[in-house]
């Protein structure tokens, strides 16, 4: 990172920005082009799950190449100034790399969904059989991830 003081290298800070998110932009790549897409997510023991469906450009993407990278923000508030290029953001970020793999049994499924699920409520849930067949769920192992603040 340029701007070492601006890094979050702590792992609770890390952790922190994921748990006050409610997307994760996920990027793929197919071929020479990328691809980037919001989604749900759960994270736990520093992997991510995402789910979606069955068919569809980031399935295949994935399937082609699962090298990914990933993307967190809490975006705050700008910072004005009398001066355009003095403008700034406040804000907390994460950003990192991953393989990712289908999830293919329903018991692996279920538990993903539940991490999902956790991310955005305390309640428990079922899934039923029929519907883990019918949605593809990725799990994203992290390789690297860093954290980084400006304005606050």
């Amino acid at each position: 990172m340029r701007r070492k003081e601006k890094e979050i290298s702590d792992e609770a800070g890390i952790k922190a920005i994921i748990a006050k998110t409610n997307v994760c932009r996920l990027g793929m790549v197919n071929g020479s082009k990328p691809y980037i897409v919001p989604l749900c997510f759960g994270y736990h023991d520093n992997v991510l799950y995402f789910h979606g469906s069955l068919k569809g450009q980031k399935i295949d993407f994935i399937r082609k190449n699962p090298n990914v990278c990933f993307e967190f923000d809490i975006v705050n508030q700008p910072v004005e100034s009398e001066n355009a290029c003095d403008w700034s953001m406040q804000y907390q970020s994460v950003i990192g790399f991953g393989k990712a793999v289908l999830i293919e049994s329903s018991d692996e499924k279920r538990k993903a969904l539940s991490m999902i699920m956790a991310q955005y409520s305390e309640k428990q849930f079922q899934f039923p059989e029929n519907m883990l067949k019918a949605t593809a769920v990725i799990k994203v192992e992290i390789e690297s991830m860093t954290g980084k603040h400006s304005g606050s």
